[in-house]
């Protein structure tokens, strides 16, 4: 398969998948994103450690700007992002991997949450 029809190809998948499912996508991105920068981090590899934790921001943004703000879980979640956001900037800038590693862990057991929760909607149909 060519590059163009592999573009093609991944598109699809993603304009084909449920709401869960494209959230799991997104979560299972920023722990890859966060273990990368933490693997960056050990190497001293500073340019790629700080390009993934920009883009852990960035997902973590487009993951609060996606809060349907009517239920009060949203709110819950809206500061945990914050939270996120605002450790992953300590972390940046310290160079701390243990703040890093809380952030992921975090995100692991949140991302576990979610899944779950698909899983146990998936099974209610």
């Amino acid at each position: 398969m060519d590059m163009k029809g592999f573009q093609s190809y991944k598109e699809q998948s993603v304009n084909t998948m449920t709401q869960g499912e494209l959230l799991l996508l997104l979560y299972d991105e920023l722990y890859k994103r966060l273990s990368q920068a933490e693997l960056m981090l050990d190497q001293q590899n500073f340019p790629v450690y700080e390009a993934s934790i920009e883009r852990s921001v960035a997902i973590i943004d487009y993951l609060d700007s996606t809060l349907d703000r009517q239920y009060p879980i949203s709110k819950n979640l809206a500061q945990l992002y914050e939270y996120f956001t605002y450790e992953l900037g300590r972390a940046k800038i310290g160079r701390r991997k243990e703040v890093l590693t809380h952030v992921k862990s975090m995100v692991g057991e949140l991302r576990d949450a979610f899944r779950q929760a698909q899983k146990s909607g998936d099974s209610g149909k």
